[in-house]
């Protein structure tokens, strides 16, 4: 029960994604509701819903949104999230992202492994971060951290 089964991108103010980005997005919205961790802290004096979740992904005012609810519609928790401490591995990923995606086009096999292992590592990276600053606020496995972290740039940069 500790998972999301659902999840919603606020991209109403996004401009198109590219194909590339758009294929990205929904790998990791696909993979993350077949298999993921979501776990609310008890706090003291407050009971926790239980999940499955819907959770809701936006950036308002400058800010990461976590909107999370019950299956039933009920609000479970809502956080927000500076963006300041996503913004370089953001920033780094989409530009490894870039390198990757003109690799596959032009680069022999041997070339295309490393760039991805670059890729790899700063995706890493930005999953470790989205884990520290929800510490306290939800418990994510890596795997979902990563899936997330996906989806964060997707809303980061704006497709």
């Amino acid at each position: 029960m500790n998972r999301i089964s659902q999840i919603e991108l606020d991209d109403r103010n996004l401009p198109p994604p590219t194909p590339e980005i758009e294929q990205e997005r929904r790998v990791a919205i696909f993979d993350l509701i077949e298999e993921n961790s979501f776990q609310l802290p008890s706090r003291e004096n407050r009971e926790v819903p239980q999940g499955p979740y819907h959770l809701g992904l936006a950036i308002r005012d400058k800010r990461l949104v976590f909107d999370v609810e019950t299956e039933g519609g009920g609000k479970a928790a809502e956080f927000h999230l500076s963006l300041s401490p996503f913004r370089q591995v953001v920033k780094d990923y989409y530009q490894i992202c870039e390198s990757y995606f003109t690799a596959v086009k032009t680069l022999p096999p041997s070339q295309i492994e490393t760039i991805d292992m670059a890729r790899r590592g700063i995706h890493n990276e930005g999953s470790r971060v989205l884990q520290e600053r929800l510490e306290g606020k939800a418990e994510i496995d890596t795997d979902t951290a990563r899936r997330l972290f996906t989806l964060i740039c997707v809303l980061h940069f704006g497709g």
